[in-house]
């Protein structure tokens, strides 16, 4: 953590965010990342109401800021930056997590309003977006890419009754205005183990949408990186940036460029499957991001990072309904089930799958966290402390350094 300019819940520490999406280049999302204290959150601590006056500025613990919704009166609005159909990466995932809250709570079609395509570049879209949202009866909007921040922020003072939660950013109010993301770092770890176990040229390529001043994806790319070194210490990654959340052509030319220079697997925080397919066309392989992207190159992908986005639209939206939403953002991962790895393909080494499994127990049981201890950066320092691990909040604000294997392009 769109995204996304794809990072949520929330930024955190979601922002950072989870979140293809995703933070932009020009405003990370530091300082005002919430504090660690405020991740992960509970099911009651998510989703909101809106056809209530304004709420309080603060919900006491366990309490909601507005009165419970009807199901039958609930309208959900969701933008999207591409198009679900594409059916694969950013835009693809988020929909079948609202496909997923529809069917867990029993909404019906029509209580779900998408505005596809709707450039978060473009602040004047977005809002003639959320507006018409608004004029179709939603109380509950979500805002699926990073730069549709501001807009929701700005609305959200405007209409205080309607709820608006935003994935990837990292601002909010407290009431009817929160973020989301998650610890999509967890996954990335595990799978630069298989991807540091697969290579056999030790180049392993990533193509990165933001560089370094954007934490969701150089915390992620990171992640990747250590989890590679875990394995095989002699493995560097070759990291190309898009400058773009979603640019299907400038995607597929950085992997070929990567590939060009002996990178023999593609990793990648961008939205679509493209580096996967050159890395398929190439006779590389790959770890797909956001959807299982073995669909869309099964003689390439490796495993695929995951996001299971229902978990949080199904708490999110039941709150509302239950008047338990408090307003407070949101940061979930692997243990709460909004961040997963796909299932490993035949093309892994055979090591593969019991490395990630116990790698992935002792960060579900809190023996192991990603960024644990002093990390030796690529330029010769050090960040973190012995014995310490970095907080949320910093993880999602401000990891602005590469890995000491990361060698930038």
């Amino acid at each position: 953590m769109k995204k996304k300019v794809l990072g949520v819940l929330l930024c955190v520490a979601m922002t950072a965010a989870m979140m293809t999406g995703c933070k932009s280049k020009e405003e990370p999302a530091a300082k005002e990342a919430p504090a660690a204290s405020e991740a992960p959150q509970t099911a009651d601590e998510t989703a909101a109401p809106a056809q209530e006056s304004a709420a309080p500025a603060q919900a006491a613990a366990g309490e909601g800021i507005f009165k419970a919704i009807p199901k039958e009166e609930i309208k959900v609005g969701v933008i999207h930056i591409t198009d679900p159909a594409e059916g694969s990466g950013y835009t693809y995932t988020h929909d079948l997590g609202i496909q997923g809250m529809q069917k867990a709570i029993g909404l019906e079609d029509s209580q779900i309003i998408r505005k596809n395509k709707i450039p978060d570049t473009d602040p004047t879209a977005t809002e003639n977006a959320i507006r018409e949202c608004i004029e179709e009866g939603c109380n509950v909007i979500f805002a699926t890419s990073f730069n549709y921040m501001d807009t929701c922020e700005k609305l959200a003072a405007e209409y205080p009754d309607i709820i608006f939660s935003h994935g990837t950013g990292y601002k909010s109010n407290g009431t009817n205005f929160n973020n989301y993301f998650g610890r999509i770092y967890q996954s990335r770890y595990l799978s630069g183990i298989a991807a540091g176990l697969k290579t056999e040229s030790n180049k392993i390529g990533y193509v990165a949408a933001m560089d370094k001043e954007n934490t969701e994806v150089t915390g992620g790319l990171d992640a990747f990186a250590m989890g590679i070194y875990s394995v095989n210490p002699d493995a560097e990654v070759y990291v190309k940036v898009t400058n773009s959340w979603y640019d299907p052509e400038g995607e597929k030319q950085a992997a070929e460029a990567l590939i060009a220079k002996g990178c023999d697997v593609i990793g990648q925080h961008c939205d679509t499957p493209n580096p996967q397919l050159a890395a398929e066309e190439a006779g590389a392989w790959g770890v797909g991001y956001n959807s299982d992207m073995s669909k869309d190159a099964p003689d390439a992908v490796l495993c695929s990072v995951m996001w299971d986005w229902s978990k949080y639209y199904t708490t999110a939206v039941q709150s509302v309904i239950d008047g338990t939403w408090t307003g407070e953002n949101y940061y979930g991962g692997m243990k709460e089930g909004l961040v997963t790895l796909s299932e490993l393909s035949g093309l892994n080494d055979p090591e593969a799958k019991a490395k990630i499994e116990e790698a992935e127990a002792k960060m579900l049981d809190g023996s192991f966290n990603v960024f644990d201890g002093v990390i030796e950066t690529n330029d010769g320092s050090t960040v973190g402390t012995e014995g310490g691990t970095l907080d949320d909040a910093t993880i999602t604000g401000d990891i602005h350094w590469y890995f000491k294997n990361v060698v930038e392009e």
